[in-house]
């Protein structure tokens, strides 16, 4: 879960999760949108994909990249569950509580 937690940490790499939202991309594609050198592009990547938020295939000189949004939705729900907020996936199970009011 800490791997999850750094590789969101960034955001240039929460910028490329948002881009792989909406689908597959090459790696060529993403560096296009991000200005960044591609080593530096490289780097992300890796972290991302030792998180496992990404998945990537390469095609001769091509990779593409996907997200991988069931890692990070598990991620998400083991951190709720550790400051026990009753989350399940999707939505809450019950509502918070308002806090008692401090008396002085």
């Amino acid at each position: 879960m800490s791997n999850v937690f750094k590789a969101l940490a960034d955001p240039t790499r929460r910028q490329i999760l948002q881009m792989l939202k909406a689908g597959p991309m090459g790696a060529g594609e993403i560096a296009d949108r991000v200005a960044i050198q591609k080593s530096t592009l490289s780097a992300h990547f890796a972290v991302l994909r030792e998180a496992g938020l990404v998945g990537s295939e390469k095609s001769g000189k091509t990779i593409t990249y996907w997200l991988n949004a069931t890692v990070l939705e598990e991620a998400l729900l083991a951190f709720a569950g550790a400051l026990d907020l009753n989350l399940s996936a999707g939505r809450a199970d019950a509502p918070t509580p308002a806090p008692a009011p401090r008396k002085s």
